[in-house]
């Protein structure tokens, strides 16, 4: 299958393009029983019925398909619209062509394209659009319909053309841009949502290395005591003599195992209701993504006598500022400072480096998702763009604004600002 089909798969089912076929079935039937029978106009109705029956059996057909709960591929779903757009096409074009009235009908399986299908078939779908309504332009039956109105003026058909044409571009270009935007949303929310579930296992195993530190404490202190009174109550000649300094050197191993997994910042902040002081809460997002040749320094900053505010050390924060701080080294010379400014009203951790800053073509969407610009500056590719995304949408969760800027002397500056009231829930 050609790449351009291949993405993206699954945006719709067969059953709910079934379910619109029925409707444009029934609709047909019900307007050509209406024009034939009520107004008595005439119509060719045996390749009127042929074409309306020829959309029936597809649908029995492809009901068949596991019920219609199979998801389309890109391609299938193309071919089945562009069948649509066929179908339609000739029934304008046996009942008048584009003085049909119904002639803007044509323009509903383009739109259902625009909005489920990638840009490669969407302007296949569209360019096949154009093609149907120059041709009825061109070729068609008379309207069913008395004189003098039985054809329109040449004049009036190509400003009906000319609006048809130039609604198909505008549309499926609109449909198509607003649906790409959303789907973009949706799959860096997702991706957000992962990030978050991966915090918050972190801080699962953090708190349950926690919990066996203190849990096997006791029995580890018991099998020492045994193993000391062993060591006192064995002759020095006896064979069990090393076996006995092994057991009390690997009780000592294990001990100082477990005294380092509860010194780890991981377990400390494990428990996900554990407060921390700002500054120190820095300190823990910031460990992870210290550089040996990058040095970080967090200032307090603190406005008038307030005391340095506790927070909760969540995921959401955790991910959020480290985030920021990773990007910081990654972009930084030699230095990444952040500010830790806080006052009665609020609390303002900023995030600076010495690196060349964000562009200013970019400075206005930077936290938009798939908006990457450390390929522009490093000249490396393959970055999705979705890191700054998503802690700021795991901050704004928190209750954080984040704003971004760059520095007068260079480097760029993230700025994440909660309000007092929010800080105070948060913990």
């Amino acid at each position: 299958m050609p790449p351009q089909w291949s993405h993206p798969d699954g945006r719709i089912t067969l059953r709910t393009l079934i379910l619109i076929r029925w409707v444009a079935v029934f609709g047909q039937l019900a307007t050509v029983a209406f024009v034939h029978l009520v107004l008595a106009f005439p119509l060719p109705l045996g390749p009127v019925l042929a074409a309306v029956s020829a959309s029936a059996l597809l649908n029995v057909v492809a009901m068949s398909q596991r019920g219609g709960r199979l998801r389309l591929a890109d391609r299938d779903a193309a071919l089945y619209l562009s069948y649509d757009m066929l179908q339609l096409t000739l029934l304008l074009y046996l009942t008048g062509g584009l003085s049909n009235p119904f002639a803007i009908l044509l323009l509903a399986p383009m739109t259902v394209g625009a909005a489920i299908l990638s840009r490669y078939s969407t302007v296949l779908l569209t360019g096949l659009n154009l093609i149907c309504l120059t041709a009825m332009a061109l070729w068609h039956f008379p309207l069913p319909w008395q004189e003098p109105v039985r054809s329109m003026a040449p004049l009036y058909a190509f400003g009906v053309w000319l609006s048809l044409s130039v609604s198909a571009l505008f549309i499926a270009g609109y449909v198509f841009r607003v649906a790409a935007e959303a789907r973009r949303f949706a799959d860096a929310l997702a991706a957000s949502q992962v990030a978050l579930a991966r915090e918050q296992r972190l801080s699962s195993l953090g708190a349950l290395a926690a919990a066996a530190a203190h849990e096997l404490g006791s029995p580890l202190g018991t099998i020492a005591v045994v193993a000391k009174e062993l060591a006192h109550d064995l002759p020095p000649d006896s064979p069990y003599g090393e076996d006995v300094e092994l057991l009390q050197s690997q009780v000592m191993r294990c001990r100082e195992i477990l005294a380092d997994l509860a010194r780890k910042p991981e377990a400390d902040g494990g428990d996900p209701f554990e407060r921390l002081p700002l500054t120190t809460l820095i300190e823990a997002a910031a460990a992870p993504h210290r550089l040996g040749h990058i040095t970080l320094t967090v200032e307090p900053q603190p406005e008038g006598e307030a005391e340095e505010p506790v927070l909760r050390r969540s995921p959401e924060v955790i991910h959020g500022l480290g985030n920021f701080i990773q990007n910081a080294h990654q972009f930084a010379r030699r230095q990444v400072t952040v500010a830790a400014a806080w006052d009665r009203q609020s609390v303002t951790v900023t995030v600076m480096d010495d690196g060349p800053g964000f562009p200013a073509h970019l400075l206005g969407r930077i936290g938009e998702p798939y908006l990457s610009v450390r390929g522009e500056r490093s000249g490396q590719s393959g970055h999705m763009g979705l890191g700054i995304f998503i802690a700021q949408t795991l901050l704004e969760k928190t209750g954080a604004s984040v704003m971004y800027g760059n520095n007068k002397g260079g480097g760029a500056r993230i700025s994440v600002r909660w309000n007092t009231i929010n800080a105070k829930k948060e913990d």
